[in-house]
């Protein structure tokens, strides 16, 4: 319970405190805005800044901080102290100040904003690897909230019906203006999650009173404990909560939409530290059914998350709050969708003004997810090697993000070690991941080396990657300075 609550504390403190400084250093001023300087009606214009807070944190808290954390627990309790840290000096961080470098782009997304910072080589294999991975994420996004719709009903066969209609809203979201669809809609999803969330902790808070020893880890738990290295399985488990690459790809959509940089620091910084909350509590119900009922452990989360409802909840409630969750994976599928279609075309100079323009690229993607989709659900196995790709595949993302807000802020002369430092941290994460994680260590297709030569490994390719970036940022620096001599000249 103490590590539960002070975990929440520590998050809350830390918006408030880091996250200051980090807005300090960036300095968001009066200039105007994407939305504000050239309105299109589309995808540039302006919304309250509630809604771009609801927009931002449903676009980003997807499944990660619920099924995610359900997996991640079962490192222990650790997790409960691993979240906030991560969160306030990692996640957030990297969501705030990629937000911000996108409104400085005029709206940039992804690729642009790593093309501005290594070059057109790097951002033509970044756009590919991206491209991807959110393919990925949209088929995921569908596939998940489709299965908790079927557990609903489980004598229903909804599943392949909830395909076809998630898919269906996820198109028109893509293609419409955003303050059509998901302008009108996301309050409402907005409320079911917070009355979710807010009635799960509620739950939790009462129970770890008259019972301390459900938010512990019992010795039934601890034998359960997943045996794999906290570094860097962890990380790569638990993305949304901690840190996650695909949340810069989100942040352009509300960079667009907001009426003034001085929002940044609430709509970036703190939409992520609410994803850190969201996730602590579902850690917490994780832990607390574990202890409960240790033979869930070796159950899909997807079935534990509805054992945490129907036990703390009641069916009612219970059914809300996975309502909840099922919007949470609807809410990033949309914008993950709608990402790709604006990555395209900024990439390829397509206006995407024009409804015409934005079916001719959105068409191809369509045919794309319906495969990805096809083919994760001929088996399990299918799935899980989709899941598990995404979730390394996300955290490479971050790497890429942290590393070219670095070059940005070394460009301008601003303290770069905000974002280098959990850049280095995640190349090291996720580089080791891959080199070590094999079938035969429970994961994915990696290289599938013994783990002390995998850090070794690791750790040589990150000091050769973390001078480059140095490097980087001081020429781009210094070409900058060039310039603008040339022009006052």
């Amino acid at each position: 319970m103490l590590y539960f609550i002070g975990g929440i504390i520590l998050l809350v403190v830390g918006y408030f405190t880091y996250g200051r400084l980090v807005e300090k250093i960036i300095g968001p001023d009066d200039r105007p805005t994407p939305g504000v300087a050239h309105p299109d009606g589309v995808d540039y214009l302006i919304l309250p800044n509630w809604k771009n807070m609801l927009i931002q944190l449903l676009n980003i808290a997807g499944v990660g901080p619920v099924i995610g954390v359900i997996l991640g627990i079962k490192f222990g309790a650790i997790v409960f102290l691993i979240i906030p840290i991560g969160n306030i000096i990692g996640g957030a961080v990297h969501d705030f100040v990629a937000g911000m470098m996108s409104i400085r782009k005029d709206g940039a997304n992804l690729p642009k904003l790593v093309d501005d910072s290594f070059g057109p080589k790097v951002a033509m294999a970044f756009t590919s690897f991206m491209t991807l991975l959110l393919l990925l994420v949209v088929a995921v996004f569908i596939n998940i909230p489709a299965s908790l719709i079927d557990l609903m009903k489980p004598d229903t066969n909804l599943f392949w019906p909830a395909v076809v209609v998630i898919f269906i809203y996820y198109i028109c979201a893509t293609m419409f203006p955003v303050d059509k669809i998901i302008g009108k809609i996301y309050p409402l999803f907005g409320a079911l999650l917070l009355i979710g969330s807010t009635a799960l902790f509620i739950a939790l808070l009462v129970n770890g009173i008259k019972q301390p020893e459900l938010l512990t880890e019992s010795a039934a738990f601890k034998q359960g404990l997943i045996q794999q290295p906290i570094i860097p399985c962890l990380f790569v488990t638990i993305a949304c909560g901690i840190l996650s690459g695909f949340h810069a790809t989100q942040s352009p959509i509300i960079a667009r939409t907001m009426a003034s940089e001085r929002y940044g620091r609430r709509d970036f910084y703190g939409m992520m530290i609410a994803e850190g909350i969201i996730a602590m509590i579902w850690a917490a119900g994780g832990l607390a059914i574990y202890n409960l009922y240790p033979k869930l452990m070796a159950k899909a989360p997807a079935l534990v998350l509805n054992e945490i409802t129907t036990h703390f909840l009641g069916s009612f409630v219970g059914g809300i709050t996975v309502i909840a969750v099922i919007i949470l994976a609807i809410t990033s599928g949309d914008t993950a969708m709608r990402s790709l279609r604006l990555s395209i075309a900024e990439c390829c100079k397509f206006s995407q003004v024009n409804l015409k323009n934005r079916f001719i690229i959105t068409l191809p993607l369509i045919a794309i997810i319906t495969l990805l989709l096809i083919w994760s659900n001929l088996s399990a196995k299918s799935f899980n090697a989709l899941w598990n790709y995404f979730a390394w595949g996300n955290q490479v993302l971050a790497v890429f993000t942290l590393f070219s807000t670095t070059v940005w802020l070394s460009r301008q002369n601003k303290n770069s070690l905000i974002t280098l430092l959990p850049g280095i941290f995640m190349m090291f994460i996720v580089t080791t991941f891959i080199i070590w994680t094999s079938p035969e260590h429970q994961g994915p297709w990696g290289v599938g080396l013994e783990l002390n030569l995998s850090y070794l490994i690791a750790g040589i390719l990150t000091a050769i990657l973390t001078v480059y970036v140095i490097y980087r940022g001081r020429q781009c620096r210094r070409a900058d300075l060039t310039a603008n001599s040339a022009d006052k000249q």
